[in-house]
């Protein structure tokens, strides 16, 4: 057998870059999948491609969720695995950021986290190795000029990882997180973009840029990300909670 077959895994923001990885790493080692996110067509598309459920919600809404998480255990069965990975990052200088930029990143970063975590926590709980993993980002570990909103709310997530990992610790479920470095996805040739259009510099130049953050002087793949998640999920990895695992190419945090 493989070692998620009989988990019903939830993948937020799963129909692109690092959810859509890991909702194909997870697949692939037998996990019922159901991917939720803002967008239908990219959602319904992997679902399909992978024989999961897609379900159309904005996890910043409660009653969204709970209408998301009803919907997934009518199609999948109790949740097993939790993967919070729905996210957005702005960039604004501090002294530019207003209330509504502000609430934005809290929003999809956090408070969507809280939400989706709460409504699969019974379902979790009961199962024999309940896993939730949270997709958060190097900007949990340390600070990143122009993005004082994003990090504040990373680092509430792994806050909130860490108190829930020690609430839970006598239970069967864990708690973690995993924290890319600037990675190979639409978010980061958006920050490109942005860059290049500001400086000048070409599009690759700029990408190049962001780059340099990593010691081994690349972008992190998606698929680097979703492993290390696969490996949290795994049954075997119950002795794991708490932890923020970075995924960066030896980045000082």
């Amino acid at each position: 057998m493989r070692p998620l077959e009989g988990h019903h895994a939830i993948v937020t923001g799963g129909g692109s870059g690092i959810g859509a990885a890991i909702a194909r790493t997870l697949a692939a080692q037998g996990a019922r999948l159901t991917l939720v996110g803002r967008r239908a067509a990219p959602i319904e598309a992997l679902a399909h491609a992978l024989h999961g459920t897609a379900v159309t919600a904005d996890v910043t809404d409660r009653a969204q969720v709970d209408a998301a998480l009803a919907h997934a255990r009518a199609a999948n069965g109790p949740v097993t695995i939790l993967i919070n990975n729905a996210g957005a990052a702005e960039s604004t200088p501090f002294a530019r950021i207003d209330a509504a930029g502000w609430r934005r990143m809290m929003a999809i970063n956090l408070d969507a986290v809280f939400h989706c975590t709460q409504a699969a926590l019974p379902d979790l709980r009961a199962a024999s190795a309940g896993r939730i993993v949270t997709v958060a980002s190097t900007a949990a570990l340390k600070g990143y000029a122009y993005t004082a909103a994003y990090a504040a709310a990373k680092h509430g997530v792994l806050g909130l990882t860490r108190s829930l990992a020690l609430e839970l610790a006598g239970t069967s479920v864990t708690v973690n997180a995993v924290c890319p470095g600037f990675t190979d996805t639409a978010i980061v040739a958006e920050a490109a973009a942005n860059i290049a259009r500001i400086s000048g510099r070409t599009p690759d130049a700029a990408r190049a840029e962001l780059a340099r953050f990593n010691p081994q002087g690349r972008l992190i793949t998606p698929e680097e990300v979703a492993a290390s998640v696969l490996w949290l999920c795994l049954p075997d990895s119950g002795s794991i909670t708490g932890q923020a695992i970075a995924i960066a190419g030896g980045e000082v945090m």
